[in-house]
């Protein structure tokens, strides 16, 4: 499909985000112009193939602010004022801070439209920028009374060319649900992957899928995250301190568990929480849900392309993927998940060909 944008898009940043908006829009046939602070980050986004160096006479019709977000409202204001034909957007995870700043310094807005993909990946840079980043992920468009739908068109059109999904908030609603979704889930894996830094070594050989997928995210970078959680520190202290109320009422239930009521406290709280966990959109932001499979996987080289292909020649489409390696084993586990209307095929087809099922979803 050709693209939506037509003319030169200027992408301020060749970081993870700058760079992956990028090479998406270079593979849609988009002339992308990439400029960073950081010459040795410019060139190896360029090398990379995420656009090309600016030159003197560019004239772009879309701006794309890709910064940290300390400095986000100093580029929003620079590439305003340089550009004065441009529409200008950002990617940054905080929305009314930026904001504030430029109202405060009395910068004319009606070109500037902030906007947010909810996208990333663990490592960050030019060279783990992704064209595929995107796709199937939602991204925030902020529109005020004063946006052109014009404008609008062209930022949505930057969000449908990368392969996301636009969606309309506003600013307080976009800091509000990202505290919720993504600032306080940051905290809160860095929290218990704090308390393994100081852990027993046999504890840590006990680790298993619960504390890798709960810590995930812990590998994060700590200068970037001060500045997201400084620039949305309300809403992400309001969830933090309700959070504490509910750790205090667990905590307190475990203090003394038979006593009256303690064990219901432990009760809702997994319920509430298996509750929560289904309201979470699936796959490309749908409400469908998968069943999974187990599979055993010796620890040979290509099993797992072994167990990959014989699922395509099933007809099975793999959903999403876990892998556990078990200690002291020569296997691995892989949880595989699938639509629910393929389960049963799954199981069969792989057990024919002789694999070892270690369990499902309704074990």
């Amino acid at each position: 499909m050709a693209a939506r944008l037509s003319g030169t898009v200027r992408v301020v940043g060749a970081g993870l985000l700058g760079a992956s908006i990028g090479h998406a829009l270079r593979a849609k046939g988009v002339d992308v112009v990439l400029a960073d602070t950081s010459p040795a980050q410019l060139r190896l986004a360029i090398d990379y193939g995420a656009g090309r160096s600016a030159a003197e006479d560019d004239s772009p019709v879309l701006v794309v602010v890709a910064v940290p977000p300390d400095v986000t409202a100093d580029v929003i204001e620079s590439e305003l004022s340089r550009f004065p034909h441009a529409v200008v957007t950002d990617v940054a995870s905080v929305k009314l801070e930026p904001l504030h700043s430029l109202q405060h310094r009395g910068v004319d807005l009606t070109r500037y439209i902030g906007s947010h993909p909810l996208a990333g990946r663990e490592r960050g840079g030019a060279i783990s920028a992704r064209a595929d980043l995107f796709v199937g992920r939602p991204w925030v468009v902020c529109r005020d009374a004063d946006t052109t739908a014009t404008d609008l068109a062209l930022v949505e059109a930057l969000a449908l060319d990368v392969g996301a999904m636009p969606l309309e908030m506003t600013p307080e609603e976009h800091d509000r649900s990202v505290a919720l979704t993504s600032h306080v889930p940051q905290v809160v894996a860095s929290l218990l992957a704090g308390r393994l830094a100081t852990a027993d070594e046999g504890a840590l050989r006990l680790s298993g899928q619960g504390v890798r997928d709960t810590t995930r995210i812990a590998a994060s970078a700590p200068e970037l995250w001060v500045q997201i959680l400084g620039a949305n520190a309300g809403p992400v202290v309001e969830i933090l301190d309700a959070l504490a109320s509910d750790l205090r009422e667990v905590s307190d239930a475990l203090r003394a568990p038979e006593a009256p009521g303690a064990r219901r406290v432990v009760a809702e709280t997994i319920r509430q929480g298996n509750d929560g966990v289904e309201r979470l959109p699936g796959k490309h932001g749908q409400n469908q849900r998968f069943e999974s499979l187990v599979v055993m996987v010796d620890d040979t080289a290509g099993q797992l392309g072994r167990l990959f292909g014989e699922l395509g020649e099933l007809g099975v489409n793999v959903e999403d993927l876990r892998l556990e390696h078990s200690p002291g084993a020569q296997f691995g586990l892989a949880e595989i998940s699938v639509d629910p209307a393929a389960l049963h095929g799954a199981i069969t087809g792989l057990q024919e060909r002789g694999w070892r099922i270690a369990g499902t979803t309704n074990d």
